[in-house]
């Protein structure tokens, strides 16, 4: 079932045509089709609330009352969680689950109806205040909260136990930087105690020197007294040095005791392994909490935890108790995190199959030849291939770095050197881009917009998430994307604006501004740009880039923000991004700075609707691990990472390293074809879940790096990467060609951040919305205006260069590469913004700003 408009049209007209019906004018279609649309959305409405009781619907009924002891609907109340890390605030996540409880919904109802008629419930709930659905029929509000609690019983779930993970980390996080702070405090006293250390050998070696007492000599030179006097401090200074994390975590057990309980009773927690200790324990604990008892049995669950942590737990002979609770809770979060224990009711954490495309189809799609993925369905024939051609190319290699054929490699006592790459852009080049430069016509960023929707009709695709229509008002949708682009927000957006209000800017938000419709005009734009013909002097669009941008958080959303000290002090958000090689740009998603940007490659080559195609994929070091390489070879596309510290990156061989003697200091562990072989099923069903969009990349790679002990999926798909990364390094050192189109791909990258800084200059271009949500809307509005800049730039570099050749000048198209369409100085991004004016432009163009002498040829 669907809610699209030309997908009832297409289909009403197959049914006519398989009946032999004559075809009705387009109006009558229109007219069958929204009747038809009507009709199913009553029936899953009544579909989804049949069986339910009329108490219960008069209990959802009052959710849409203000409740005076929290002074707000409780629907309200619901959608408004916390969402920065903290014990009161996880408290409260699991006060709002336990409501949703007592409303006795369930969420098996979800099946009742198809996928695309529920996510179209979904939209049109979160797009819903509470005094909007009192006005709502009865059946389509009591379907709208139907869909919303079991919606929002799986986003808590989700959400708190998320938090619960990062809390967890910010505790052991916390320890180890206390345990850092007071070695620094006590720096002075390990002075004094080396100083006196130093004092002691010197008397001793001057004792022996010469024959004499050492126990008198030392008491002369040092003095017995002062050494024992120091030996306090120096027991002190060592077990401050030894302090295990956990021990340092405990000392803020009073924290985590004030949201664990409620945590471990609001979940069921499940796992795979039979009579697992982990969740024997949580057991104990949930008892221990809900009874308040605070001493451990003299017998207690300790198999999932390390030998050095049941050595600490038992070190008085009797349990820890708040050692035992932090080492299991911390175990828990390992085991979360990697899906080895998943949670009932959740969405994110289930076990790992469930995530991927169902087993069944997986079979029939292998067996019928369906699954299209760059490696054989037979593992065997796929590794005898790569174990030839790796061979091969490391022969050659040694070859070659002995001989000294290798362009821009040197072997330096047995390691390769690689020469950086120049990435120099011609005089004529920089010559010809400040003449373009200058030729650009003046403009300000409303006009800007408002023109590319002209020639792109991108703004059509914020549909309204009940209609489908486009937006009747084009300046007030258009407004409300630059107040996410500019980082000023729709409030300050209207008081900053000329003729649009707070009200109408809301309203396009609210009912048109989705994260899918901000996908859909992306993906506008960007074709409209792979399709000009001047992007073709860039690239041909089947390369691509990926980086993270670090923004700032202040006020509220630093709160919820994390700290990367590769990044600074301060907490912040990235936004990771993905550019074609003709500079479109086709995705952008914010992430913590703490996580590894690895994980999110391939969720911008997926989670995309433009017509690239894109085969080879740049990014730096960052976006590089075994993992991502694997999957890359997997789906069939090329992964070029320029990779850091090369020379220490080893190639993995299925032959002994010692038949390859030049190379004997890259060679490192060999290749496990076994473990491959043994799961190859197992990789192909995970590259298949990722090609047909069933899993997000990223959820994936994130449980299958996630867990201490690393499974057996994870480590054969590290092995199979190995693989792809030595054969990718061959490459590296033996193509000049290929350093020289990474290095130049990721200069396009970098350049780009620079005008996404001058775009998102508002509140001193800080981040302050806490929701992800909110940062999201963000992200795709600045990469959506950072689009529109480029489209309408490269449209006027081909007028400029069409009319500096009209005028007998020679511009060869090689010169045309290094001209860059990410210039702004043209662009007023600031003041004013007015939206109701009209423009007159000849031709639907503006006119080139024109030196005199070109004036004088035109």
């Amino acid at each position: 079932m669907s809610d699209d408009g030309p997908a009832i049209a297409s289909s009403i007209v197959t049914t006519l045509r398989e009946r032999g019906s004559l075809l009705p004018a387009i109006d009558t279609i229109e007219r069958i089709g929204l009747a038809g649309r009507a009709i199913a959305r009553r029936r899953a409405e009544r579909t989804l609330i049949e069986d339910i009781s009329l108490d219960t619907l008069q209990s959802l009924d009052r959710l849409l009352e203000v409740d005076q002891s929290i002074g707000q609907t409780r629907f309200h109340w619901l959608r408004s969680a916390p969402e920065a890390p903290g014990a009161s605030n996880l408290v409260g996540l699991t006060e709002r689950i336990a409501f949703l409880r007592t409303l006795e919904i369930d969420p098996k109802l979800q099946m009742r109806i198809s996928s695309g008629r529920w996510d179209q419930m979904i939209r049109e709930g979160n797009a819903t205040p509470a005094w909007l659905a009192n006005d709502f029929n009865a059946s389509r509000r009591h379907a709208l909260i139907v869909a919303q609690v079991i919606k929002l019983g799986q986003k808590l779930t989700d959400d708190a136990v998320s938090m619960f993970i990062k809390l967890m980390g910010r505790l052991f996080s916390q320890a180890n930087n206390r345990k850092k702070q007071r070695q620094m405090d006590c720096r002075p006293d390990t002075a004094k105690a080396l100083r006196m250390f130093l004092d002691t050998i010197t008397a001793l070696q001057s004792a022996n020197d010469y024959g004499r007492n050492a126990l008198e000599v030392l008491d002369q030179k040092v003095g017995w007294h002062r050494l024992l006097r120091m030996k306090p401090e120096l027991e002190s200074m060592v077990e401050g040095n030894e302090a295990s994390p956990l021990v340092l975590a405990a000392e803020q057990y009073a924290t985590v005791n004030k949201y664990v309980g409620a945590f471990l009773q609001a979940f069921t927690f499940q796992s795979a392994r039979r009579h697992d200790p982990l969740l024997a324990a949580i057991s104990l604990l949930k008892r221990l909490h809900a009874e308040k008892r605070r001493a451990l049995p003299d017998r207690v669950p300790v198999t999932h935890l390390s030998q050095a942590d049941r050595r600490l737990i038992f070190g008085e002979g009797r349990p820890d108790r708040r050692l035992y609770e932090i080492a299991t809770l911390a175990a828990l979060r390992d085991r979360l995190r990697s899906a080895d224990i998943w949670v009932d009711g959740s969405r994110s954490f289930r076990p790992i199959d469930e995530h991927l495309m169902p087993r069944a189809t997986f079979t029939t799609m292998k067996d019928e030849g369906r699954l299209g993925l760059g490696v054989h369905g037979d593992g065997v024939a796929w590794l005898a291939e790569a174990r030839q051609m790796l061979d091969f190319n490391l022969k050659r290699l040694a070859h070659r770095a002995r001989t000294g054929k290798l362009e821009g490699i040197r072997l330096e006592a047995g390691t390769l050197i690689v020469t950086p790459t120049a990435g120099e852009v011609p005089a004529a080049a920089e010559e010809l881009n400040a003449e373009i430069s200058d030729m650009y016509p003046m403009v300000e960023v409303p006009d800007l917009l408002r023109e590319v929707h002209d020639w792109t009709g991108f703004a059509d695709h914020f549909t309204h998430v009940r209609t489908g229509d486009s937006p009747r008002d084009v300046s007030a949708m258009l407004a409300g994307v630059l107040a996410d682009a500019t980082n000023l927000g729709p409030k300050r957006m209207a008081s900053a604006s000329k003729g649009i209000s707070a009200h109408q800017i809301g309203w396009m938000r609210t009912f048109h501004a989705r994260s899918e419709t901000y996908r859909a005009a992306q993906a506008c734009i960007t074709d409209t740009h792979t399709r000009h013909p001047h992007a073709r002097v860039w690239g041909n669009g089947t390369t691509s880039l990926s980086d993270g941008q670090f923004f700032r958080a202040s006020d509220r959303a630093a709160k919820r923000g994390d700290v990367n000290l590769h990044c600074g002090s301060e907490p912040g958000s990235k936004f990771y991004s993905h550019l074609s090689d003709q500079y479109g740009y086709f995705s952008i998603l914010p992430i913590s700075p703490t996580e590894s940007e690895a994980a999110y490659v391939l969720d911008g080559l997926f989670d995309q609707d433009t017509i690239l195609d894109i085969q080879e994929h740049f990014t730096d070091t960052g976006g590089a691990s075994d993992h991502v390489f694997g999957l890359f070879a997997l789906i069939g596309k090329r992964f070029a990472p320029r990779l850091r510290n090369l020379k220490d990156r080893k190639f993995h061989t299925f032959e002994k390293g010692d038949i390859y003697p030049a190379l004997s200091n890259h060679i490192g562990a060999p290749i496990n074809a076994t473990l491959i072989l043994d799961h190859w099923d197992d990789l192909l069903h995970l590259a298949a879940s990722i090609t047909t969009r069933a899993v997000v990349p990223s959820t994936i790679l994130k449980k299958l790096s996630a867990s201490p002990k690393e499974s057996q999926l994870a480590k054969a798909l590290r092995e199979l990467g190995r693989i792809e990364r030595s054969l990718f390094m061959i490459e590296w050192y033996s193509s000049p060609a290929l350093r020289r189109r990474c290095q130049a791909g990721l200069n396009k990258g970098e350049a780009a951040h620079k005008l996404k800084r001058a775009v998102f200059f508002h509140e001193r271009g800080e981040i302050r919305d806490r929701s992800f949500e909110s940062q999201a809307f963000r992200a795709s509005g600045l990469n959506l205006v950072i689009s529109a800049i480029v489209h309408w730039n490269t449209v006027y570099i081909e007028r400029a260069v069409t009319h500096l050749r009209d005028v007998g000048r020679e511009i060869p198209d090689h010169l045309l590469r290094h001209i860059s369409p990410l210039s702004w100085e043209h662009i007023n991004l600031t003041g004013t913004y007015t939206w109701d004016s009209e423009q007159h432009l000849p031709e639907g163009f503006r006119s080139l700003r024109l030196p005199a002498w070109l004036r004088r040829a035109a």
